[in-house]
């Protein structure tokens, strides 16, 4: 079964959604991260990701504490993201209560610093983000281009024993236009022992089964949660 794993996408302390990357087109919710965390939980969710907007824009996480507050008072697996760039960034989060990290600018920026985590952590413990936008990876919070071709850079990781890729094609992100089916096609044929989860675009459960029946393991989602047009019933539908 394809794995469920609700986004929370954190700017100073709250729970906000972009549009395509842009920072200028955020939607900020009033919902308390840890009582929307609690509310997956209570419906079955036993993975979330956490993407930290300010450490991802910055360099370096700055919301510690959001994953903190949601590691205390939930049973969640958490992973974290944004600004993921050091030995002391994971250490500190794991330490803070996630259970595995998602680094990307570093993956393109060091990527010998990047494999040797694989090693170091295990490949449970590390997810490659490989975000990208025309088929060209995206770092720093999408705000940073590359000439690095997704498929390219997959490969490279590949051939170094990655297991957990986390792929969103910008271009589809808090839009609900519905994800790059072809894309995550290409990749499940391409690299058949990735765990593939994809992210961006998901707008219902017909989006989730049809992602399911692609062959991709796990979905990311977050907009289409928060604008209700997937329900907390959906999820739990899911589920069973």
């Amino acid at each position: 079964m394809i794995q469920i794993i609700p986004s929370i996408s954190i700017i100073n302390g709250k729970l906000t959604r972009l549009k395509q990357g842009d920072y200028s087109r955020e939607t900020v919710y009033q919902d308390s991260p840890v009582d929307i965390a609690k509310q997956f939980e209570d419906y079955g969710i036993q993975k979330i990701h956490i993407v930290d907007l300010d450490g991802a824009r910055q360099g370096s996480p700055i919301n510690y504490h959001i994953l903190q507050m949601i590691a205390g008072y939930t049973d969640l697996k958490v992973d974290f993201s944004g600004g993921i760039r050091t030995d002391g960034d994971i250490s500190k989060a794991y330490e803070h209560g996630a259970t595995s990290v998602t680094a990307s600018s570093v993956a393109i920026n060091k990527r010998e610093l990047f494999s040797s985590w694989l090693m170091s952590y295990g490949r449970e413990k590390i997810t490659l983000g490989a975000d990208a936008k025309d088929g060209k990876i995206t770092i720093r919070g999408w705000q940073t281009a590359t000439n690095t071709d997704v498929e390219e850079h997959i490969d490279y990781f590949y051939m170094r024993g990655i297991k957990y890729v986390k792929c969103s094609d910008v271009n589809k992100d808090g839009i609900e236009e519905g994800p790059n089916f072809d894309l995550y096609k290409h990749l499940v044929k391409t690299f058949p022992n990735v765990h593939l989860l994809a992210s961006g675009g998901v707008r219902s459960v017909d989006d989730i089964k049809k992602l399911e029946d692609i062959g991709v393991k796990g979905v990311i989602f977050g907009r289409a949660y928060y604008e209700g047009n997937l329900t907390l019933k959906d999820i739990e539908s899911l589920l069973k």
